[in-house]
């Protein structure tokens, strides 16, 4: 017995035996003393949630007093009734009270008259015990159209509305009532799960129960608890209610003339440590199961330790077979360990030094992909499998697009890096697509094969689309953002060729075809034409527009709708080319986001939207200048310095701007457009989201960004004027911006009718037709001088002159 608890295999099993035992009662062990005090902690916790809870619920039924309360405040016949101010639309007035009051729920609805005395009541009583409380109100009331409090009448808390009725002045006051009883503690308890108790508390100091969802003698014993204290508390504390105990919180709702309203939360201590009582039971299960699981483990795994010379063996076969992928535990460290480290160290160096000759001979130095040699062996082998197996094969042959101008203006060093980038992206998508068959090469240059066997031509006009996809996104390269293309050919055995040269020749001839036709991916096809070079033609065209100055700067003004005030202008671009004269944004725009080059033209827009900007400030008119971003400009993570830069050099503030983008280039990449934006926002900029409501974009998301605008786009405001469902969509819009804390912009305004529409629903800006049609920027100054809005403004009604 000695000598075998001296063996290897019986000290492993019991240290680690020992050493697990310990562990799990010490951990079970502090387990059970911290069970207390995390009850306690948790029920702090519910206590806590629960006085949010309860101040939101609060918060709704003042909500629902108010709402009420504003729509009878504006309600036409109910303005007429009060403003005849006769005897006989009293009755009108005390109906319209009731109904009111008895739609949501209110114990009381009253008008105070313009004199500040209650006019007209549902509930006399109540009325009188509220009228100074509502009468204290009426100021607040009518400066933030609307104010809400705690009343207490008759020892008994209820939530008090004021809500001033204009027309447009102040002629009257609705003042609405909402116990605070048992209904609302129910509610609380259903949504919490905490007993709760409605107090006030008179100026005596004597307690009492306005509701409570304990019933009976419980819920006097509460009352009776709380009298017993010397002092409102004003932490946690326990109480007894029959034979439980629970931990309670004391929150003060409100106080009205020297008494207090307070709600007591209450949660049973007693079933929250049930829940940990019952976490120990299963702590012990585990803790036994887990040892006696860990003892067999550690008995097999000593068993595999203490054995490891069969496994030596195996590897030196495997080593004399040529095989050098098997993996050899080297982490021990007597001389076993020893002996199978120097095993290791062989087994890597045979296999580097034949992998080192195979890869110069067969592999790609640069992207260590194989090289044409290597392509060509495996694409024969292929093929003849594909013979047998009665199959097809597949190669799709790509080159990429301006590669040359990035080597000739960037350095070889950086064309190598983009070169390693590209093949590490093809491999990335084979490796996603467990496409383990498929065969990613370098032919030489820019050009790149993937092998496809046992595929057919739509699996490779997939695959080639994928690859055409993945190069879309920009690469990073030493703090340069840079935008590759590429050229792909399709071919395939048998129905191109049967032999493999033969094969990579018709798939070049075929990715010539598609680089000329700017077709993505092309499939060969003998009857080809290659002449097409329109592409290429059009990219030439907007390189030598920037560098001829053919572009021009159009604006269009952003008048406030509610002042007729010019507040700022949206930056537009045109092309007044010399052969085709002026090309308009819809021609070449989708082309330059295609290319990359919209990033110039941005950088064009900015500059000559900043130059009018300064001279429109040296004028004395500081207006706004929006410019519209691409989803590439979002991607350039350099985009926040370059603007920064252009600030700078024009001395301008970034409040002159604001950047709009679109919810689909937001969306196309959420992460980096919003760090991009995040870093723009907190320069000062303003940030726009431009034609909302046409994209798919998550409400959730659109929260979380930084923006300061919405632009309703103008499909919705053109046909408001007689299509109801455009309407009522902008109304959402408007109210949905306002809620988050925006400014709303309504693009497309062509009548003076819309105009007044979009002021009444409150919609904040506006541009269209009617005011303006984009103008050439060094117009603007006149077109500023002889601007009339149509419009008035009096005593805050806004009226078409």
């Amino acid at each position: 017995m000695r000598m075998r608890f001296r063996s290897l295999e019986s000290r492993i099993v019991t240290l680690f035996l020992v050493l697990i035992v310990a562990v799990q009662v010490i951990g079970l062990m502090v387990i059970q003393r911290g069970i207390d005090s995390n009850a306690r902690l948790a029920i702090s916790g519910e206590l806590n949630n629960g006085t949010k809870v309860f101040r939101r619920l609060l918060d709704q039924n003042a909500q629902n007093l108010r709402f009420g309360a504003r729509l009878l405040a504006r309600d036409t016949a109910f303005l007429a009734a009060i403003g005849n101010n006769d005897e006989g639309d009293r009755a009108t007035i005390e109906s319209a009270l009731a109904n009111s009051g008895r739609r949501i729920k209110a114990s009381l609805t009253m008008l105070i008259g313009a004199d500040r005395k209650i006019s007209v009541s549902t509930n006399t009583s109540q009325a009188a015990g509220l009228e100074n409380m509502a009468v204290s109100m009426l100021d607040a009331a009518e400066a933030a159209d609307g104010a809400n409090g705690i009343a207490i009448i008759e020892r008994r808390p209820y939530q008090i509305v004021v809500m001033p009725v204009k027309a447009p002045v102040t002629i009257g006051w609705i003042v609405m009532t909402f116990p605070i009883d048992r209904q609302l503690a129910n509610e609380m308890r259903e949504v919490s799960s905490l007993h709760t108790t409605v107090l006030t508390r008179d100026q005596h100091g004597k307690w009492m129960s306005a509701g409570s969802t304990y019933v009976g003698t419980s819920a006097q014993s509460v009352v009776e608890q709380l009298q017993a204290l010397p002092a409102a508390p004003t932490g946690p504390f326990d109480i007894e209610v029959e034979t439980g105990r629970y931990s309670a919180r004391l929150m003060s709702i409100g106080d009205d003339n020297g008494q207090t309203a307070s709600v007591l939360l209450a949660r049973s201590i007693d079933e929250a440590t049930a829940e940990y009582a019952r976490l120990e039971r299963w702590l012990i299960f585990l803790t036994v199961g887990g040892i006696a699981i860990s003892a067999l483990a550690i008995i097999f795994t000593a068993k595999r330790i203490a054995q490891p010379i069969s496994e030596l063996a195996d590897t030196a076969r495997r080593l004399e077979r040529g095989d050098y992928k098997g993996q050899i535990d080297t982490s021990r460290e007597d001389e076993i360990g020893a002996l199978a480290h120097a095993f290791d160290s062989m087994r890597e160096g045979i296999a580097k030094r034949e992998q080192e000759i195979r890869r110069l001979a067969y592999w790609d130095t640069l992207t260590n992909l194989p090289n044409r040699a290597q392509f060509l062996l495996l694409l024969n082998d292929a093929m003849e499998d594909a013979r047998k197996r009665e199959e097809a094969v597949f190669v799709l042959m790509m080159d990429l697009d301006r590669f040359k101008h990035v080597n000739d203006v960037m350095g070889h060093n950086f064309g190598d890096a983009l070169l390693r980038q590209v093949a590490g992206r093809l491999q990335l998508l084979l490796a996603n697509r467990r496409q383990s068959s498929a065969q990613v090469a370098r032919l030489g240059g820019d050009e790149f094969a993937v092998l496809l066997p046992a595929s057919d031509v739509d699996a490779a006009r997939r695959m080639a689309a994928e690859i055409l996809q993945a190069l879309e996104t920009p690469l990073s390269l030493e703090d340069q953002m840079v935008d590759i293309g590429a050229g792909l050919g399709i071919a395939g055995y048998p129905v191109h060729g049967s032999d493999g040269e033969a094969l990579l020749s018709m798939a070049e001839v075929a990715m010539y075809a598609a680089k000329q036709r700017n077709d993505g991916a092309v499939v060969y096809d003998a009857a080809m034409d290659k002449s097409s070079e329109k592409s290429l033609s059009l990219l030439t065209e907007l390189r030598n527009a920037i560098e001829r100055n053919e572009f021009r700067l159009h604006v269009q003004p952003k008048i406030m709708l509610d002042t007729g005030k010019v507040v700022g202008m949206e930056s537009l671009v045109r092309w007044a080319h010399p052969v085709r004269g002026n090309v308009f944004p819809d021609e070449f725009i989708p082309f330059a986001e295609q290319t990359g080059f919209i990033r110039v033209l941005t950088r064009w827009v900015m500059e000559r939207s900043a130059e009018l900007c300064q001279e429109l400030a040296a004028r004395g008119h500081h207006l706004k200048v929006s410019v519209n971003l691409s989803t590439r400009d979002l991607l350039d993570q350099d985009l926040p310095a370059k603007f920064g830069d252009l600030l700078e050099r024009h001395k301008l503030s970034p409040g002159s701007f604001c950047l709009e983008i679109t919810e689909s280039a937001i969306m196309d990449d959420p992460v980096r457009a919003q760090a991009t934006l995040e870093r723009l926002s907190a320069m000062g900029v303003d940030l726009s989201i431009d034609d909302f409501g046409t994209g798919y974009s998550s409400l959730a998301y659109l929260k979380r960004l930084p923006v300061n605008e919405l632009k309703i786009d103008k499909s919705f405001v053109l046909n408001m004027e007689h299509d109801v469902g455009d309407t009522k969509i902008v109304r959402s819009t408007i109210d949905l911006g306002h809620n988050m804390g925006l400014r709303v912009v309504a693009e497309g305004i062509e009548s003076e009718a819309v105009w007044r529409l979009l002021a009444d629903l409150g919609c904040d800006q506006g541009q269209g037709y009617f005011m303006s049609r984009p103008i050439p920027g060094d117009q603007l100054i006149g077109w500023l001088e002889k601007w009339q809005a149509p419009i008035t403004v009096s005593d805050g009604m806004v009226g078409i002159t």
